[in-house]
């Protein structure tokens, strides 16, 4: 049975991100519906991933996995312009900020990181 799951990560360590990406895309690959969502200090992760290379943000991105980066955030960390450089949408539904009620009023378990 399929089930539904919304990383919302808010720490900006990057090994802590490791793990939300290894556990997404497992549970992607297991066909469960996944997605990913930068808020707080993770905001600062996509530009640094992307710089590198690195192969499970880009099977993320790859995969549909990441829903977006909040806007309050990535303006007050100063990452607004690369985010928008890397094209991933910038979410400010809930008072500038990426909320979580339309995942949860859709029926995702909501994982936070």
């Amino acid at each position: 049975m399929m089930k539904k799951y919304l990383f919302y990560v808010m720490r900006g360590q990057k090994m802590c991100f490791v793990h939300v990406l290894l556990n997404g895309l497992d549970l992607k690959e297991a066909g469960n519906e996944v997605k990913i969502i930068f808020e707080g200090e993770a905001v600062k992760l996509p530009p640094v991933l992307a710089q590198e290379a690195n192969p499970l943000y880009k099977k993320a991105l790859d995969a549909g996995l990441i829903a977006g980066v909040c806007l309050a955030c990535s303006q007050t960390m100063g990452v607004k312009e690369e985010i928008e450089g890397l094209k991933l949408p910038l979410l400010n539904d809930m008072n500038g900020h990426a909320g979580l009620r339309p995942y949860s009023e859709n029926g995702y378990e909501i994982l936070v990181f």
